[in-house]
This record gives C-alpha cells, structure tokens and sequence, in this order.
C-alpha cells in the first residue's frame, strides 16, 4: 500500500482533533447553528458564497438547507451564490471582486445572514461581500482555516478552522462544520426528525 494514504488519513484525524480540543472555535459552531435556527424561525434567508472548493461548499450548504438532509421537512431558506451567468456578467461589468457583494445588494434584506467561506481568510470577493453584507445589516459567519486572516476579524461568528498546510485539509473541517450547522437548525426546527425511533 502507498504510505501517502495511511499519512493523508493521519493528517485528517489530526487537524479533527486539534478542532475537538478547541473549545473557542466549538463555541462559535455552536453560536453559529443558533443564529441560523433563529433566521429561519423569524422567516429569514441565509446567503453563502466561496471561491473553487469553498464555492462547492457553499453549494453544498444551500442545497442541504433547502432540499432535505436526513429526513423530510419544510425547506429553509438557503441560497449559494453561484450562478454562472450571474457571476460572468458581473464579473465582466464590475470585476470578480464584486461577483458576490453585488448579489447581496439585489437580494439580501437587513436581518439575513451570510456563511462567507474563504480558507486563507483573504478573498478580495468574499470579503467585499462580508462588508456589504454588514453595511446592510446583515449578520456573518466567517468560515476560514487561518487565525487572525482578514475574514476572522470582520465576521460577527468566526469559525477558524486551521488544518495545516493545505487548503484541502480546511476544506475538509469545513464540510464538517456546515453538517453540525445543518443538524443544528434540524434538531431544533423539526426535533421529530432526531426522536429515537
């Protein structure tokens, strides 16, 4: 067998305990699962947006939301950024920069909530959205894999993640905290999907 298996799995669990035995960035998670539940309570929408990997996970996050997760239910107002032709003409008008922040400015309303995911915590796009979605009053759950990285001072919930080296081991924590962000909105909307059967 070839080492860099048994090593890229080391790695994994490795960067999944150092987050296990952060309790700050727990309480964040946790922080950031009770702030979506009471968006979706109060009828608001959540936005999320991201760059390559970040982006599918974005994706990812909204269809989860508003499709289904593990058990049927009412869908939750969820949506990805990530139209192509949307995306193309802004970023051809306006520049990439602005791919995000302006959708925010046709779309969102104050009281929303924007999931910008970015794992240097420096994406000129993610963070434009970031400050529009806060002139707007929207509130924002920063996902990023390094401390102290522009996206961890400006979001209202940072959800720091450092993995290591590689983007590829943050992306990694990051699907794992959009599913407990998931569960979290469940468990506490529809509890009759988590009852013990």
């Amino acid at each position: 067998m070839s080492p860099h298996i048994q090593q890229t799995l080391l790695e994994a669990r490795s960067a999944l305990d150092a987050l296990l035995a952060n309790a700050t960035t727990l309480n964040a998670i946790d922080q950031a699962g009770h702030c979506l539940a009471d968006l979706f309570e109060r009828g608001g929408r959540v936005f999320s947006c991201g760059n390559g990997g970040s982006m599918c996970d974005a994706m990812h996050f909204a269809e989860e939301l508003s499709g289904r997760y593990r058990g049927n239910r009412k869908a939750l107002a969820a949506v990805a950024i990530s139209d192509a032709g949307y995306m193309s003409c802004v970023a051809n008008d306006y520049g990439y920069e602005h791919v995000f922040s302006r959708y925010l400015e046709a779309h969102a309303r104050q009281g929303d909530v924007l999931v910008a995911i970015s794992t240097s915590g420096t994406s000129g796009n993610v963070l434009a959205a970031v400050r529009v979605a806060q002139e707007m009053g929207m509130t924002v759950i920063g996902l990023c894999g390094r401390p102290g990285a522009t996206l961890s001072t400006l979001a209202d919930i940072d959800i720091c993640t450092p993995g290591g080296q590689f983007a590829d081991r943050v992306q990694e924590l990051h699907i794992k905290v959009i599913h407990i962000l998931i569960e979290s909105v469940e468990r506490r909307l529809f509890p009759e999907n988590y009852a013990p059967r």
